[in-house]
């Protein structure tokens, strides 16, 4: 079930005195009033945030004033898409991922739109089923685990580096993940799981992803609500007293924890999940014209060199300079595990209800 292929939810803020909730980031804070005319509302996550300067010039070039309504994380925004489907919130959606997009596509949250002019690079990030047609690549990461590489060097223990070594007595107690139910990279972790370890239950996999699961929580991995709970309490490197130096976090983590020169994080690159955000116009959008204006605008050079500081995760736009912490720190997986986004939505509520049943016992 692994494949080469890409397909992110927001990665993560570690610095500047941006914190993240599952997958979100702090909001931009945006007036939310669609009284009048010559305005696009964008529906989004609270993750998504746009410089003010770009959000000057996408105004200032349509003549559309941008209106940016928050809701939640990947699925929160997912379900109040298909709730509102036939009087939908805004013009045009930004942030549903790979684990969610075939749902809002069933629904038919999305109009038929495919900008005229993709940046090279884009479309390898096509959606399976859609190719285009109705979300648009905007950005992409990875969820991975990430080590304190400090703590290791000082204990004198070889940090893990695989899924399977994090169920070794060595590793006893110094996991610490979000929840698969409770946030959007604890559930990229499970479809990591799932991934790898297969599902008995549709006929992949032989012990499968449920009795690794049972493995890694007999080894003390330690399970929280979200990813600011995770990494900035319980890891060793967050910043406050935690004494776990094993968490759940994103590829481009490593480029915010540099000190003299060097990283004092290391992500596990055989460990991580990736995904996509996509774009796209909503179906029955009062603004439709506006809505495509602003999918176009998220591709941009200026829009694709600023997602890595803006949102921590890295621009779809094969090319575009990233920052040099990244560059040199925030290595991608050239093999990340992926699970279809087909047999995501046929099996997401089955694999979350099990793995709560298995985290409660």
């Amino acid at each position: 079930m692994r494949t080469r292929a890409l397909v992110i939810t927001v990665t993560t803020a570690l610095a500047a005195g941006l914190t993240l909730s599952g997958c979100s980031l702090s909001g931009s804070g945006d007036d939310t009033s669609t009284k009048g005319s010559g305005q696009v509302v964008l529906v989004t996550h609270d993750s998504f945030t746009l410089p003010k300067e770009l959000k000057a010039a996408f105004e200032k070039k349509t003549g559309e004033k941008l209106v940016i309504r928050q809701s939640g994380d990947a699925g929160a925004l997912t379900n109040k898409l298909v709730l509102t489907k036939d009087d939908p919130a805004g013009d045009v959606a930004f942030g549903v991922d790979n684990t969610f997009a075939s749902r809002a596509l069933g629904a038919g949250v999305f109009a038929d739109y495919t900008p005229a002019d993709l940046p090279a690079g884009a479309d390898a990030f096509d959606l399976p089923g859609d190719d285009g047609k109705k979300l648009t690549p905007v950005d992409n990461g990875n969820v991975c685990v990430n080590v304190d590489t400090t703590w290791f060097a000082a204990h004198h223990v070889a940090a893990p580096a695989t899924l399977d070594d994090l169920t070794k007595p060595a590793y006893k107690n110094l996991f610490v993940t979000p929840g698969a139910t409770t946030s959007s990279p604890g559930l990229a972790f499970l479809l990591a799981t799932v991934a790898k370890y297969g599902d008995p239950s549709t006929g992949s996999g032989q012990a499968g992803w449920q009795a690794y699961w049972k493995k890694l929580l007999a080894n003390g991995t330690k399970v929280v609500d979200g990813w600011e709970d995770a990494y900035t309490v319980d890891f060793t490197q967050g910043g406050g007293k935690g004494s776990r130096p094993i968490v759940l976090s994103y590829d481009s983590s490593p480029a915010f924890t540099v000190a003299g020169g060097t990283s004092t994080t290391k992500a596990l690159l055989d460990t991580c999940f990736t995904q996509v955000e996509y774009a796209g116009v909503l179906t029955g959008a009062k603004n439709p014209k506006g809505a495509r204006e602003l999918v176009d605008f998220l591709l941009t050079p200026q829009v694709q060199a600023a997602l890595p500081d803006a949102m921590y995760v890295f621009p779809v736009a094969k090319g575009t300079p990233l920052p040099a912490d990244w560059a040199k720190f925030a290595v991608q997986p050239t093999n990340p595990w992926t699970v279809s986004p087909q047999a995501i939505d046929a099996h997401r509520d089955e694999w979350l209800r099990t793995w709560s049943d298995l985290v409660s016992q």
